[in-house]
C-alpha cells in the first residue's frame, strides 16, 4: 500500500524549523503590543459572498484561487484567501465601532488558495498583518508602514525597498479608467487574455499584470497619480511627508496598483532582493470603502499583510536565525529497575523548576544513555543507580567542563540554578 503524502501545495512545519516560527510569532506579537494593536481571530471559513464583495469578482483570488464548497446545508463557504474582509466582517457584526472610534487590530493566520506552488508560495500559507479602522487621516497610513518595517527590522531583515503609489478615490478614479483604457484599447489585442478580459471593467488590474510583454506596454500609460483630484492628492502628499518625519526611504511607483478591487489612496508593497522575480514581502494600502461594499456604515481604514513562509525565506537567505537551537538542561541517566521507576517523579520535580529535562524511554545502556544525552547536547547529565538511590544522592555530570560532582536529592534544584547562572 502506498504512504499517504501531504497535499501539492501544502508544508509540513517540523522540529527545528518550528523554533523559528514561534520566535518569529513572538517577535511579531510583541510589537504589535508597543504599537497598540490587539489580536483578532476569526473563523477559517467565511460565506463565499463575503469574498466575492469584498475582494472583487473579477480580481484572481476570487474568479480563479478559492477552494469554495458546499456544506450539508447547501451554503456556498470558502476557505479564507485573505484576511481584511473577514476583519471588517468581524468588526461591523460584533459592533466594535460603538467601543472605539478607531479599532487597531493585528492577525496571524493560515490562509489557502489554489494558485500554482513557488518559492514562499504555497496553497495553504501563513499571513502576519494589521488593520486600522476608522481613521481616514494618513498617519494612519505612516504608522502601517512603520510598524511593517519595524517588525522586519527586529527579525534582521536587510535590503527592503519600500514603494508607494496613491490610487485615488472613486472621484478621479472614474475619469482616469477612461484615460487608461484610451491609452490600452489601439494595442488591447497584444495583452494577455487576463488584461483583456480586465479591460471593461477592472482596467486598472492590467496595470498590475506581472507579465513583461503587459509590464512593458504599460510603460507609457497615463499616472493615476497626475490625476488625482484635490482630496487625494493633499492625502498621498501628507504621507510622505509622515514618511520623511520618520526618516522611512521609499520609492514613488506610479504604476503600483493593488489585487484587491477595495484598496483607495495609499497603497504599498515592500520588496526583498532575495526573492527574486516575485519579491513582494507585504503589501496594504487604504481601503476606506469596503465597510459600505460589506453592508456598513462608511469606515475608512487602512492595514498591511505580510506572508510569513517568505519572511523565513529571506531569513534563511541571509543567514539569520530568530531562535536558537534548543538545547536540553538536563537528561537523566538510569541504572537498574528502581531507578528507571522514579525518573518520572525527578524529571517533573525539574520541568516544574523549568528546566528542559528528558530521560532515557527504551531502556538502553549506560554507554547508549550518554550518547542521547551527548546528541541532544545536554548541559547536566545525572545519573541515578542502587548506589546513589542508598546514598539519596546524584552523580551530576558538568558537561561544558567535563566534571562530574555529588549532589544530594535535596539541594538539586538549588545547585543546577547555581550552575546555570555562572
Amino acid at each position: 500500500m502506498a504512504t499517504i503524502r501531504r497535499i501539492k501545495g501544502t508544508q509540513d512545519i517540523l522540529p527545528g524549523e518550528s523554533e523559528q516560527w514561534v520566535a518569529l510569532e513572538t517577535l511579531i506579537r510583541e510589537t504589535m503590543r508597543v504599537y497598540n494593536f490587539k489580536e483578532l481571530r476569526t473563523p477559517v471559513f467565511e460565506k463565499t459572498e463575503l469574498f466575492a464583495r469584498g475582494i472583487g469578482q473579477l480580481t484572481d483570488i476570487v474568479s480563479k484561487e478559492m477552494y469554495t464548497f458546499f456544506d450539508r446545508g447547501n451554503k456556498q463557504l470558502t476557505l479564507k484567501p485573505e484576511m481584511t474582509a473577514p476583519i471588517m466582517r468581524a468588526y461591523l457584526e460584533n459592533k466594535l465601532y460603538a467601543k472605539s472610534p478607531v479599532n487597531k487590530f493585528f492577525y496571524i493566520a493560515p490562509l489557502f488558495r489554489q494558485e500554482n506552488p513557488q518559492a514562499g508560495r504555497l496553497r495553504q500559507f501563513h499571513q502576519f498583518g494589521a488593520e486600522t479602522l476608522g481613521t481616514a487621516y494618513p498617519e494612519a497610513d505612516a504608522e502601517m508602514i512603520d510598524l511593517a518595517l519595524n517588525i522586519y527590522r527586529r527579525a534582521g531583515l536587510e535590503n527592503l525597498n519600500l514603494r508607494i503609489n496613491s490610487v485615488g478615490d472613486v472621484t478621479c478614479r472614474l475619469p482616469y479608467k477612461k484615460l487608461l483604457q484610451d491609452y490600452i484599447r489601439p494595442n488591447l489585442h497584444l495583452y494577455c487574455q487576463d488584461c483583456q478580459r480586465r479591460f471593461d471593467d477592472n482596467p486598472l488590474r492590467i496595470l498590475d499584470c506581472k507579465k513583461e510583454t503587459c509590464s512593458a506596454l504599460n510603460q507609457k500609460a497615463p499616472r493615476l497619480v497626475d490625476h488625482l483630484c484635490e482630496e487625494c492628492h493633499t492625502h498621498y502628499h501628507r504621507l510622505k511627508q509622515h514618511l520623511d518625519a520618520l526618516q522611512i526611504s521609499y520609492d514613488e511607483d506610479p504604476y503600483l496598483v493593488r489585487g484587491l478591487d477595495y484598496y483607495t489612496r495609499t497603497v504599498f508593497e515592500i520588496t526583498s532582493e532575495a526573492l527574486g522575480a516575485q519579491n513582494a514581502i507585504c503589501g496594504g494600502g487604504r481601503y476606506d470603502l469596503l465597510a459600505e461594499e460589506l453592508g456598513g456604515q462608511p469606515t475608512p481604514a487602512v492595514g498591511f499583510a505580510s506572508g510569513i513562509e517568505r519572511l523565513l525565506l529571506i531569513a534563511r537567505h541571509q543567514n539569520l536565525h530568530l531562535a536558537p537551537a534548543q538545547r536540553l538542561d538536563v537528561f537523566i541517566i538510569t541504572m537498574g529497575e528502581t531507578a528507571r521507576q522514579k525518573s518520572l517523579s525527578w524529571l517533573k520535580t525539574l520541568r516544574q523548576a523549568g528546566f528542559l529535562s528528558e530521560t532515557d524511554f527504551l531502556g538502553r545502556s549506560v554507554k547508549a544513555q550518554m550518547r542521547e544525552a551527548n546528541r541532544q547536547q545536554a548541559r547536566f547529565v545525572l545519573l541515578a543507580g542502587e548506589e546513589e538511590l542508598e546514598r539519596k544522592t546524584f552523580s551530576l555530570k558538568i558537561m561544558d567542563r567535563s566534571q562530574q560532582i555529588s549532589v544530594p536529592f535535596a539541594n538539586l534544584i538549588e545547585t543546577l540554578e547555581s550552575l546555570a547562572n555562572e
